[in-house]
């Protein structure tokens, strides 16, 4: 049976540590969605990790890892990752595939990923420059390039040579960018790539047949997803349920736990309305304490209050069968702490978080004031230890999203989590 950890916001809610938590018991690995522009930090043994492409059962010597199809691979970043990895003496060998399905992010893409923001301007959506929106633009446009079109090396070149000739006709000079440069790296690619390389179908078979324990990390966050996402301000690819079951093949009937990671505030990177953000002492204070900088960019996240607003309308997106509420000691010192509770637009209340993109950013934003708790409950390992006032604001989350927080981070460390 498959557990699935999602992100319920913007992203960047600290998955990882939960993965790390649940991966000492999972036979199975996957990433379903996205590329490198996801970023994962784990610490086990005393060592940090930080993943972008590979998923993090890596760190479970007993766990097969898979990238699912609905992933889009730069195969330079996924052997630098490895590379990493074994530095830090963690064997992977025989543990890691890569779907043949999946898409390749070529240094073609992060070039036009660039160029595409430029052409935006003012509106510009933030991208990780990671090359991943141009990649799935390319898949769904059906003419990008698979990992398992790799067997014809002469093909791919000829057709990597269209793909550049067509993005040379609108970019002109512009696109700085030498295909016969990439198509050299790629013929000493593909012979080290061909072990890693599987039609990860069979291997999810044999493992619901087996009843292995599956779980399966979600990249970015529902807030970000092409389809339920602040669009056009998201990623390019399904972040949320969906995409888990469209870029892996574990099928509903093997869902065992949907969980929303939330973190205990709000924050988000790159552009898009952002109704509680914070531009004060407050969210000065949350991205200092709270250390919101990004794993894969080293962007300053944009920080203010939780908005549950958003965890609500997530809830709804992905029926989260439990929650996991992070970071929540970094909330220790503050005296009042809001919640968000309404959106309204011209004084009247909107049902649900808009899809239109003005009106997010016009919405007025209703409050809940919670007293602070002014003490530290970083590493409280049981939720009957932790001050009354801090019960108090998780067990509002809890009636006010309908789920229940489960797993409660009080710190950094893999070891600060109630499980409640």
């Amino acid at each position: 049976m498959a557990t699935v950890v999602l992100g319920a916001q913007w992203g960047d809610e600290g998955k990882g540590k939960l993965v790390d938590i649940l991966c000492p018991t999972a036979q199975l690995c996957l990433r379903a969605q996205g590329g490198d522009n996801a970023g994962h930090t784990i610490v086990a043994n005393g060592v940090t990790y930080d993943f972008h492409i590979l998923p993090s059962g890596l760190t479970n010597p007993k766990c097969l890892n898979l990238i699912g199809s609905g992933c889009v691979v730069n195969v330079p970043g996924f052997f630098k990752e490895l590379d990493a990895l074994k530095v830090n003496g963690l064997d992977t060998d025989g543990r890691i595939f890569i779907s043949d399905r999946a898409h390749i992010v070529f240094d073609l893409h992060k070039k036009l990923d660039g160029l595409e923001e430029v052409e935006l301007g003012a509106g510009l959506i933030g991208t990780t420059k990671k090359g991943i929106g141009p990649t799935y633009s390319t898949k769904m446009s059906r003419s990008g390039i698979r990992i398992s079109d790799l067997k014809d090396l002469d093909d791919v070149a000829e057709r990597l040579r269209r793909m550049a000739g067509n993005f040379k006709k609108r970019f002109g000079d512009l696109l700085e960018y030498d295909v016969e440069e990439e198509i050299s790296r790629f013929k000493d690619y593909v012979p080290r790539l061909q072990p890693y390389i599987t039609d990860i179908v069979p291997k999810i078979e044999e493992a619901k047949a087996r009843k292995d324990t599956m779980l399966i990390e979600g990249a970015n966050a529902i807030m970000l997803d092409i389809d339920h996402g602040t669009y056009p301000f998201v990623t390019s690819s399904n972040t949320g349920l969906g995409g888990v079951l469209t870029g892996t093949t574990i099928g509903w009937r093997s869902l065992r736990e949907v969980i929303g990671v939330v973190k205990a505030y709000t924050t988000r990177v790159g552009s898009g309305p952002f109704p509680t953000e914070q531009l004060n002492e407050y969210g000065e204070k949350l991205q200092t304490v709270g250390r919101e900088w990004g794993v894969t960019t080293g962007r300053k996240r944009r920080c203010g209050w939780l908005d549950l607003v958003v965890v609500k309308y997530s809830q709804a997106v992905n029926d989260y069968t439990s929650l996991n509420l992070t970071k929540l000691d970094i909330l220790d010192d503050f005296d009042t702490i809001k919640v968000a509770t309404e959106y309204s637009l011209n004084g009247k209340k909107l049902p649900s978080f808009p899809a239109n993109i003005p009106e997010l950013a016009s919405v007025d934003v209703t409050y809940q004031e919670f007293p602070g708790w002014k003490q530290s409950i970083r590493g409280i390992k049981t939720y009957e230890e932790l001050p009354e006032n801090c019960r108090k604001y998780i067990e509002f989350i809890d009636d006010f999203v309908g789920v229940k927080c489960r797993w409660i981070g009080t710190g950094p460390e893999r070891e600060s989590m109630i499980e409640r």
